[in-house]
């Protein structure tokens, strides 16, 4: 079996599919595991409040959520469980509360509370708020930590994990699908394209198919070593933007940082992670919502990342994650648009993959 991308979900599948199997590949274009979008995040554990009911996304995370812990627990991998505060700040937003608990209790979301002014003050005091909803669930992982981790138990399981080995050529050949890549050929049984930003592109590989991902860009700001103690954990605005994110939210990072951001926003190019980033001054603006104290100055331009979206520029609303075989060929599994909550959702998604893998190698 071979599987394209090792990020962390890439690298989730690889250890989940070599407990049940032999001869396990992993490629990874980049010189290391997790160069993407796995480690240019804001490390955060998400309870699956967000999405719908019934969706990949709302299933994979809420079960993803205990997983990732239960794994961090039991490999030393460093996170720690924050809680969330989701603010509304004003009465409209403050009436929409209660369909965001409604749906995140619809999803098996436990530990979910609404809190008054008060009580968003009591949790963080440097907050502005009407009124908030608490996740106890959700939390905060060192992600390049994680990738690592499942690539070491999958390696300790026998699978091969190989860098700088771009794949350039599906061929599928009836009985096994015929991968080339930098690192020389593999005939494989099982292909399974985890390859996040450029999931579309190796679809393609093998032919035509039905893909396609629209960058979108996400910058964040890290606030001055004095300022860093104006937010404890996790505080995020109601979400208003159509699907392209959860909006410039507020991240005490387990090194103690405070990370203010992403914003989102379309670019033509994938590897675009630096022409014309936003100020210091927008981002403040966009954080006063909730962190009426920050200013332009207490803000340092940070990392960037970019995501996989499946909805085009202009049109609006939330896409599932796709994962399915192949249209022309069943042996080939696609994972295509794993953006947020990916990270989180990552080994339950790894648990569907092998089992799509085992219908085809029974």
């Amino acid at each position: 079996m071979v599987i394209i991308g090792g990020g962390v979900v890439g690298c989730a599948v690889a250890m989940e599919v070599s407990k049940r199997w032999d001869d396990v590949f992993l490629l990874e274009q980049m010189p290391r595991l997790g160069m993407g979008a796995s480690t240019r995040n804001s490390g955060v554990l998400h309870a699956g409040l967000y999405y719908t009911p019934g969706s990949r996304k709302a299933r994979h995370c809420v079960r993803g959520n205990r997983l990732t812990y239960e794994f961090c627990a039991a490999h030393g991998v460093e996170h720690r469980r924050t809680g969330k505060l989701v603010v509304a700040t004003t009465e409209e937003e403050a009436a929409e509360l209660e369909k965001l608990r409604a749906k995140a209790q619809k999803n098996g979301v436990e530990g979910l509370r609404l809190v008054d002014r008060a009580g968003i003050r009591k949790r963080e005091p440097h907050v502005e708020g009407r009124a908030a909803l608490e996740a106890d669930s959700s939390g905060i992982v060192a992600s390049e930590e994680l990738v690592k981790a499942y690539a070491r138990v999958a390696a300790g399981q026998g699978a091969s994990v190989l860098t700088r080995a771009r794949v350039t050529r599906l061929e599928p050949l009836g009985e096994y699908v015929r991968v080339g890549s930098e690192a020389g050929e593999i005939e494989a049984l099982v292909v399974v394209n985890a390859a996040g930003l450029y999931a579309d592109e190796v679809a393609q590989l093998a032919g035509p198919r039905p893909y396609k991902i629209y960058p979108v860009r996400g910058e964040y700001c890290e606030a001055v070593k004095a300022k860093a103690g104006m937010i404890q954990g996790l505080v995020y605005p109601m979400p208003h933007t159509g699907g392209l994110s959860l909006g410039v939210h507020l991240t005490k990072t387990l090194w103690g940082t405070l990370l203010v951001g992403p914003t989102a926003r379309y670019v033509e190019n994938k590897e675009d992670y630096e022409e014309g980033r936003e100020s210091p001054e927008e981002f403040a603006r966009k954080a006063r919502r909730l962190l009426p104290e920050i200013t332009a100055e207490d803000l340092r331009p940070a990392y960037t990342g970019i995501r996989a979206k499946l909805v085009p520029p202009k049109e609006t609303g939330i896409a599932d994650f796709v994962i399915e075989r192949d249209p022309e060929d069943p042996r080939i599994i696609h994972l295509v648009g794993i953006e947020s909550p990916g990270l989180t959702s990552a080994p339950s998604i790894a648990e569907e993959v092998a089992e799509l893998a085992g219908e085809t190698l029974s």
